[in-house]
Formats: C-alpha cells, sequence, structure tokens
C-alpha cells in the first residue's frame, strides 16, 4: 500500500489468518470493494503490549493516505494468556487495559476518533480442544477460558469509557450456554464456521460506519463514451 493512494482505507489491528480464504477480513474487504480498502495489520502471536510499541508504525498521520474510516482493535487471547505457563505472550490485566486506552489514545492523536473505533474481544477458549494441541506441542494447558472472560471484559470496559464500539466475542459465542467449539479450530483459533459467526457480527458495526461512502470511480455504463476522461479522471464521486 506505501504511496497508492486511495479514497477511503480501512486498517484492522486482527490476526493475520483473517484474511486466509474465508476469513472474516477477506469477507470485509470483498464487501467494501470499490468503496474502501482493507489493510490487515494483524500479526500472529502478538500483545498488546508489542502492538502498542508498533502501533505508530502501521497507522500514522500524514502518510499520502486519507483519514480512516473504521479501525477494529482485536487483542486479548494471547495477553490472557497464563503467566506462569507462558510468560512470553502474558500480559497482567491491568497493563492491557493500559495498553488498549493507550492504542485508542494515539490513534485520536492522527484523527482517528472514538466514532471510528471498534474493539473486538476475545473469543472464547474451548480448553479441551487447547490441551490436546498444548499436549502435541510439550507444554500444558496455558490458557483458561475463565481468564480470558476477564480481558473479555476489560476490554469492553475500555471500549464504554472511550467512547468506541465494541463487539464482545466471548459472550456472543457462548449465549444460552451453546456449545462454541465449532467456532474454533484448534479451541483458540477460529474455524471457517467462527470467521462466519464475527463476520456476521462485526459487519452491522462497519456498515454504519462506511454506509455513506460513494463508490470510488463510476460504473462502467456510466463512462462517457466519447471523452472517457470526463468520467475517469473526476472526483471518482459517482
Amino acid at each position: 500500500m506505501e504511496g497508492v493512494k486511495t479514497s477511503n482505507m480501512f486498517p484492522c489491528l486482527l490476526p493475520k489468518f483473517s484474511f486466509q480464504q474465508g476469513g472474516w477480513g477477506a469477507s470485509l474487504a470483498d464487501m467494501l470493494v470499490r468503496k474502501c480498502d482493507v489493510l490487515n495489520r494483524g500479526f500472529s502471536g502478538y500483545n498488546t503490549r508489542w502492538a502498542k510499541i508498533i502501533l505508530p508504525r502501521l497507522v500514522r498521520k500524514g502518510s499520502g493516505l486519507d483519514s480512516p474510516v473504521a479501525v477494529t482493535i482485536f487483542f486479548g487471547a494471547n495477553d490472557s494468556a497464563l503467566k506462569d505457563e507462558n510468560p512470553k505472550q502474558h500480559v497482567p490485566l491491568e497493563e492491557f487495559v493500559a495498553n488498549l486506552r493507550s492504542m485508542v489514545r494515539y490513534l485520536r492523536s492522527v484523527d482517528v476518533p472514538e466514532g471510528r473505533l471498534i474493539l473486538i474481544t476475545p473469543p472464547p477458549l474451548c480448553e479441551a480442544a487447547w490441551a490436546q494441541e498444548c499436549l502435541q506441542q510439550g507444554c500444558k494447558l496455558n490458557r483458561l477460558n475463565s481468564v480470558v472472560g476477564e480481558y473479555a471484559r476489560a476490554c469492553l470496559q475500555v471500549a464504554q469509557d472511550c467512547g468506541a464500539d465494541a463487539l464482545d466475542l466471548w459472550s456472543l459465542m457462548q449465549k444460552d450456554g451453546q456449545d462454541f467449539s465449532s467456532y474454533l479450530s484448534d479451541g483458540l483459533h477460529l474455524s471457517p464456521k467462527g470467521n462466519e459467526f464475527v463476520f456476521s457480527h462485526l459487519w452491522p458495526l462497519i456498515e454504519k460506519k462506511v454506509s455513506s461512502l460513494p463508490f470510488l470511480l463510476p460504473y462502467w455504463r456510466d463512462i462517457a463514451e466519447a471523452r472517457p476522461e470526463l468520467s475517469l479522471l473526476g472526483d471518482g464521486d459517482h
């Protein structure tokens, strides 16, 4: 994207796998074709401690791109790792909250107001499936769903305090005691069904923020046949 001028952009601080085939990031990009570019700025295994440090490299003012129309922030699954079993990814709850607030403040400083932000909680953890995955990796169970829930609730509180939208995956996937294991491929990461779930609940929040965006460049039938440059070299808002 460096050096490419677009009319609108939508950065996502999300898991990099969301742009795989069938991923919810890819579904968003498909829905927003010719309205804005969806930029994946997710890094596998990262927590908020590291994300806070690199955020100014990912979204910055005066980069030649217009101000983002929306930004998603999706953390907590790694931060909530148990300290004794996974100290490298673990971030204490209080620091997790401070890091989220810091990211919101930074985005506000580069002209991304709270009304354009969506904070996404981590999904629930299927402990039985993840325990098997950990066993295969030669380690003990390093996450607990109850702990993930604490980080999810903290994320919701930050969103409420900051005036940002929030998507509570942790609660929605467990609503009415439903079996959420099919939403996860290994107990932690989203399955194809989980990606569909995220997209179906996130899209209404995104749609509110992008509904007024015009299509970039005119529909082909509307291009002036004799002098196409009149249609194609204008502002593109047709």
